[in-house]
């Protein structure tokens, strides 16, 4: 198993990541436990600036929050000079807490409440991404009513299906998100866009889907929206100074994962933006990764709890967390490699399934993970759990959601504490009718 960003095995025989013992971090911040390695996050993000200033394209690349949202995440953000995607008011409120720039802000999503709306109106953020006629107008009311001009960007859908799970499709010509460009709904959105009073259109977006391996859709992605640059310049005489391509990267998951480097993918963006702009003045090029810059560099440490063998079938080890820390399994069938955490030098004597502790027979994490011999109250460390996992986070069964842990140079920080069983009852009230009833004889 190759391990990941700055993690290693230490002398004691223990995973070790950021130069901080994995054990020691279970016994100090309990199980579940999330951990990000911060050096990795980082590097990662430099590698698409590094990559892009290569090309010597105007670029920007913004982080996609909904992969990983909280405080400390988003002055990352701010530290590496990257701009921020964000698709909620609980996203944006986020940022802003953590005193991120709003001018660097810009706001995703098919289905923008006027709260959300007016809330990033009102915090003067940098763009919001419009997805559907309905937003478009009801931004231009907002917009008029505040007496300010909202920048924009229109979301297409390219009608490019990307080879990944059909959940995580996106830019295939049936999806509930963007205008299409097969139907006409993009130059309607267009010439909307341009004849509204309180709109400014910036240029264009397109998402084709997540977790994708290689090139190949995003240079055909460049090249439907190269084709929609120059048909709105004809018709519209219209020229976007912005070209959003998406995200939607590849990580490792699992050894036959094969993502191709960072480079790769933006230096075939890069070819196909020549191609398809030559002679002409080329636009932006925008990028918003989220998984690719967090995803390698999470790591969930569980606690080991009860065994059960089924002869001749299988053996189960159970964890104290499952799908309410991770319910990617569940819901996409992902699949994670893992690694017993105080004992990460020893060879493997058993293969085991991973289940959680939650009342599901769906709640397993790993089917047929080979390891060391067992037991209960060892660390079992589930690696490049760092995108979908703490933002997918609930309480099913009432369960607290895990502490999130930054680890760098041999130092952990504490960044999202553990919930507290009061924390679970919070929002919670008995109505006052209830409150007198008098027991059952």
């Amino acid at each position: 198993m190759q391990l990941r960003g700055t993690s290693r095995i230490n002398e004691q025989g223990h995973l070790e990541i950021g130069g901080v013992d994995s054990v020691d971090l279970s016994r100090r911040f309990g199980t579940p436990l999330y951990v990000m390695d911060e050096q990795m996050i980082r590097e990662r993000m430099r590698a698409f600036i590094n990559a892009f200033r290569k090309t010597g394209l105007s670029f920007q690349v913004a982080y996609a929050s909904k992969a990983f949202s909280t405080l400390a995440m988003c002055r990352l953000v701010e530290e590496e000079g990257l701009y921020l995607d964000v698709v909620s008011d609980g996203e944006l409120y986020t940022a802003l807490k953590a005193n991120f720039p709003p001018e660097r802000i810009y706001f995703h999503g098919n289905n923008k409440t006027p709260e959300e709306l007016e809330m990033g109106l009102k915090a003067g953020i940098g763009w919001f991404v419009v997805d559907n006629f309905t937003e478009l107008s009801l931004l231009n009311s907002l917009a008029q009513r505040e007496g300010i001009t909202v920048r924009i960007l229109l979301r297409t859908t390219p009608g490019v299906e990307a080879h990944t799970h059909d959940y995580i499709q996106t830019g295939q010509e049936d999806s509930k998100f963007g205008f299409d460009l097969g139907n006409g709904q993009v130059k309607r959105a267009i010439q909307q866009s341009l004849q509204s009073e309180r709109l400014q259109l910036d240029g264009f977006h397109c998402h084709i889907g997540s977790q994708i391996f290689g090139a190949e859709g995003f240079r055909l992605a460049v090249q439907k929206m190269a084709a929609l640059t120059r048909e709105s310049r004809a018709v519209f005489g219209f020229h976007p100074r912005i070209l959003n391509l998406g995200g939607g990267f590849g990580i490792r998951y699992q050894a036959s994962d094969r993502p191709i480097p960072i480079e790769e993918y933006v230096s075939a963006i890069a070819e196909e933006i020549r191609a398809g702009f030559s002679g002409e003045t080329c636009p932006e090029i925008w990028l918003e990764p989220g998984r690719s810059i967090v995803g390698e560099a999470g790591t969930t440490l569980y606690r080991v709890g009860s065994t059960k063998e089924v002869p001749g079938i299988r053996k189960y080890v159970a964890v104290d967390g499952g799908m309410n820390d991770n319910p990617r399994p569940a819901l996409y069938q992902a699949t994670y490699e893992a690694i017993v955490a105080n004992r990460a030098a020893e060879t493997p004597q058993e293969r085991i399934s991973v289940a959680g502790k939650l009342c599901e027979s769906g709640d397993m994490l790993i089917w047929d993970l080979d390891v060391p011999k067992v037991e209960t109250g060892d660390v079992l460390a589930v690696l490049s759990t760092g995108a979908y996992n703490y933002s997918m986070a609930n309480n099913y069964n009432r369960l607290r959601r895990p502490a999130v842990v930054f680890v760098r140079d041999g130092q952990a920080d504490l960044v999202v504490q553990r919930e507290r069983l009061d924390d679970l009852l919070q929002n919670d009230r008995i109505p006052e009718r209830m409150m007198a009833v008098e027991p059952v004889e």
